[in-house]
């Protein structure tokens, strides 16, 4: 069963066809790497999914309701990261997270439970304007993740982090993932951190899905010695 689905997405910016005919499949329960060179559309169909762009053609299904016709609801149950961290700058974490914990109305624990996980415990009184942008990501981190969402999208979440940090934000994923059962979507540059993580791919190569499915599949008819970097640059060489 696919917790997230869409069915020939086509998007155009200014005469330009961004999208050309975009069809994802992300089964519940799975990690999917979302794949693609910049400006390839993989921040459009996210933005298309989250509802933050107008739909122009296609169907997009979320939890098996059409966004269309269901979108508060399955809002609800979704949390995302979508380019630069949004947060008050004058505030703490821990009063950015309250904000978004009145308005989800979930336990006021989870706050702090959220700012333990991604590793801003200890930020006390520091407000977000003397956050590095490390520490900016993380908070918009654990904004996605206050409300407990069955869907997760983010976008490349480890940006600005160091080595450490990106290791602790993987370590999170796969328990979010494997203990949790939440279903992510990760965009990312890093392929090296997407293929630790990710059990399904999607490559997107000028608005086009060049290849989806399991890991193990994109491995196939492939040469033992053939690394993930090697696969993704030979399918963006393949005519579109």
């Amino acid at each position: 069963m696919n917790c997230l689905q869409t069915a020939d997405l086509f998007h155009r910016f200014a005469g330009q066809d961004v999208l050309r005919g975009v069809s994802m499949q992300v089964p519940a329960g799975s990690i999917y790497g979302f794949l693609g060179p910049n400006g390839a559309g993989k921040t459009t169909t996210l933005r298309l999914i989250l509802g933050l762009l107008r739909r122009q053609r296609g169907e997009i299904r979320i939890f098996g309701k059409r966004l269309d016709a269901d979108r508060l609801d399955i809002l609800r149950r979704v949390g995302s990261l979508i380019e630069s961290p949004s947060v008050y700058d004058h505030l703490t974490a821990a009063e950015n997270l309250r904000l978004l914990q009145l308005m989800h109305r979930c336990p006021r624990a989870r706050i702090g439970e959220v700012l333990e996980r991604v590793g801003l415990a200890g930020t006390g009184r520091k407000r977000a304007k003397q956050f590095s942008l490390g520490m900016r990501q993380r908070l918009a981190i654990a904004a996605a993740l206050l409300h407990r969402p069955s869907l997760l999208i983010l976008d490349e979440p480890t940006n600005g982090l160091d080595p450490l940090g990106i290791i602790e934000i993987r370590k999170l994923l796969i328990d979010l993932n494997r203990r949790h059962g939440c279903t992510i979507v990760v965009s990312s540059h890093l392929l090296p951190e997407i293929e630790k993580i990710a059990t399904h791919v999607g490559i997107l190569g000028q608005g086009r899905l060049l290849f989806q499915g399991a890991v193990g599949e994109l491995r196939q008819g492939r040469s033992v010695h053939d690394d993930f970097e090697t696969i993704f640059l030979d399918l963006l060489k393949e005519p579109a």
